[in-house]
């Protein structure tokens, strides 16, 4: 079943998206999602249509799409750096990079071009380039032999192959000259094409695909050119049959297969045409997703099912695939033997063959011919060239033979594979023992003892900390929160600091009228320049000044425009120089029961396990769960850390940008 998307897919698709009805082309960008770890979501408004869904998935699938997953609850971290640079913007142009498993869009804002690189070739990426080509921000920031996929780096494509669609015979001879595998393994690699295509190649061109690269002559070389811009003319025309190819399995036709056009290898195959090939790709990937989260929302509805009872019932099941499967093959192995004089008369009249240097392709020739003469020539099913082993048929008994081997030996392979089963069963009647006995012993579902307090209250929206001297500090988290916390929630006795640098938020000590310590002071000024853009940047200090809230203005100078989030700040400011970043990760586990951040000193003084974390490598997704893990792993009750100490809830309390764990 095909598990990711083809170049010629992804042609197809380029097409699409830049043509006809079915163009996204100037295309209005509105929120960005992130549903899963490796998949985003683009809602987008297109002109003349409405709204619409373009999903992308790293190293798999990208396409328009009504099957779409559930948003989560909590914004992560890519998707919102997306919506800052290219929310509004308009969609300019959408292709394919050099016929590879890449696709480039890019959007305009504000006059500002941005380009979004879509690799879905394995492992994956989602990248924003600059116009100058440089990594604004990656989805998964990596490096490999020669690239260096992060920001500021400049966008380095992967090593380039021959295009299909631009090959010539001069090409193909200079492939297949330097190649050690067969025509179609060959044609997949070398034309970055995958199996299927590689096959539908090598069918319209008549030359065996299981010969030597090495072994074609300028006939075949001719024949195969011919038949690459037969496959692909559909994709230079512009003329797509677009289809969803399907086929029994486990008694239930089901779709094995997307095509942007028909194939003639699956010409006796069931299909279903729809008018896009967009239409294709989301009723094969996009129904299969919303299909699996439909099969994971009644799996958790059925964890009622007593966890024993479920490991029992696979526990026999696996009983009887063992007998079953050990079976089948001692039963192979004994008509091997009943057999042993015929399949001995064929292994040695093909090692005649070979020694008499007969190919492999001529052997099968000869044998396919041999079928209406000679009774035992209808007994070979298969001939494996690279392998030298044969596929016979006896009596409805299908044995895999190696003709390097005697007849015992390959029945011998036989009795060997039983034994592992048995050896397997023994070892499944074992564990069934075991779990009977864990069943006997049970006598009620544990459950963790801690109590989860889910009391919420108002500055969780914010960024926040509490200080060592119990002082609630809270801070804006964008433009629209630093706007709140002015409006809503300054008052005339609270302390305000802020940094010279843009990309800090707003950020207040509520005194209560209280006189505010110097360790808390300092605290603050550590949280202001750790959740600014000094950490974004990965530096380990900045400046910062606090300021009482009258001089807090949003009335700009004449003349001048303050947009949205933006203050002025009149009269002198109260400076801190040089404050080194310092923010750490805890679990209050006391009174309320919750993940908490920020400075280490007051992380330390109100919660337990704490995590402090420096600038990095890892974006706030990645350390998000690396602590997560680590809780898991200290607490030993993941179901009380998950409610409390979620990868997303973690990430809510991590500075922007990349961290590593301080170790």
């Amino acid at each position: 079943m095909k598990k990711e998307m083809t170049s010629a897919d992804v042609a197809a698709l380029a097409l699409e998206l830049s043509s006809g009805d079915t163009s996204i082309i100037d295309a209005k960008i509105a929120k960005i999602y992130q549903p899963a770890d490796d998949e985003i979501r683009i809602n987008l408004y297109i002109y003349d249509k409405g709204r619409d869904n373009l999903v992308i998935e790293a190293g798999k699938r990208a396409h328009m799409s009504r099957h779409i997953r559930p948003s989560p609850k909590i914004p992560q971290s890519f998707p919102m750096m997306l919506r800052k640079h290219i929310m509004a913007g308009r969609i300019t142009f959408v292709k394919q990079y050099d016929f590879d498993r890449i696709l480039e869009i890019g959007v305009v804002r504000g006059g500002v071009e941005t380009v979004l690189v879509v690799e879905l070739f394995s492992p994956g990426n989602i990248v924003l380039l600059d116009s100058e080509r440089k990594i604004i921000l990656p989805m998964k920031p990596v490096t490999f032999k020669g690239r260096r996929i992060r920001s500021g780096e400049v966008y380095q494509y992967p090593g380039a192959q021959i295009s299909p669609v631009d090959a010539t015979v001069s090409d193909l001879e200079a492939i297949f000259s330097g190649s050690d595998a067969d025509v179609v393994r060959t044609i997949a690699t070398r034309f970055n094409l995958g199996g299927v295509l590689a096959e539908e190649v090598c069918a319209r061109s008549g030359v065996d695909k299981s010969q030597p690269a090495k072994e074609t002559d300028s006939d075949d070389t001719l024949a195969i050119i011919d038949a690459l811009k037969e496959v692909f003319a559909p994709l230079l025309s512009g003329n797509l049959k677009p289809c969803v190819v399907k086929k029994e399995i486990n008694d239930e036709m089901k779709a094995f297969d997307a095509l942007p056009f028909e194939l003639s290898i699956y010409k006796d195959y069931e299909k279903e045409s729809l008018p896009s090939f967009n239409a294709v790709l989301d009723e094969f990937f996009g129904k299969a997703v919303t299909e699996s989260v439909q099969q994971q929302v009644t799996a958790v509805k059925k964890e009622k099912v007593d966890v024993f009872a479920r490991r029992l019932q696979k526990q026999e099941e696996a009983i009887k695939k063992f007998t079953k499967d050990a079976d089948k093959q001692t039963r192979i192995a004994e008509v091997i033997y009943a057999n042993y004089v015929e399949i001995e008369e064929i292994v040695n009249v093909l090692k005649q063959a070979r020694d008499s240097g007969y190919s492999w392709s001529e052997i099968k020739s000869i044998v396919k011919k041999a079928k209406d003469t000679v009774p035992a020539a209808k007994w070979i099913e298969n001939i494996n060239s690279a392998e030298g082993t044969i596929v016979l048929n006896l009596d409805g008994t299908r044995a895999n033979i190696d003709i390097k081997l005697t007849i015992p030996q390959n029945a011998q392979i036989y009795y060997d594979k039983a034994k592992k089963l048995a050896k397997k069963k023994d070892g499944a009647l074992k564990a069934i023992e075991d779990t009977k006995l864990a069943m006997q012993k049970k006598e009620k579902k544990i459950s963790s003892r801690r109590k989860v307090n889910t009391k919420k209250y108002w500055y969780e929206r914010f960024r926040w900390f509490t200080s060592s001297d119990g002082f609630l500090v809270v801070a804006g988290r964008d433009a629209d929160s630093n706007e709140e916390i002015v409006k809503k929630y300054m008052e005339k006795r609270d302390i305000v600091f802020h940094t010279q640098d843009p990309g800090a938020p707003i950020t207040l000590i509520k005194t209560l009228g209280k006189d505010i310590p110097e360790q808390t002071l300092h605290e603050t000024a550590q949280f202001v320049v750790s959740y600014s853009s000094v950490w974004k940047s990965g530096q380990f200090s900045g400046d910062c000044y606090w300021i009482k809230p009258e001089q807090v203005s949003k009335t700009p100078e004449t003349g001048e425009y303050l947009k949205k989030g933006s203050f002025v700040i009149r009269g002198e400011r109260n400076y801190f120089r040089d404050v080194q970043v310092n923010a750490a990760i805890g679990l209050e586990l006391e009174g309320n029961t919750r993940v908490i951040g920020g400075p280490g000193s007051a992380v330390r003084k109100h919660g337990q396990h704490v995590v402090e974390v420096v600038p990095g490598k890892y974006n706030q997704n990645d350390i998000a769960k690396k602590i997560y893990k680590l809780y898991v792993e200290k607490l030993k009750e993941p179901n009380f850390v998950k409610q409390i100490a979620s990868p997303d809830k973690i990430a809510m309390m991590l500075p922007p940008g990349e961290s590593d764990i301080k170790v």
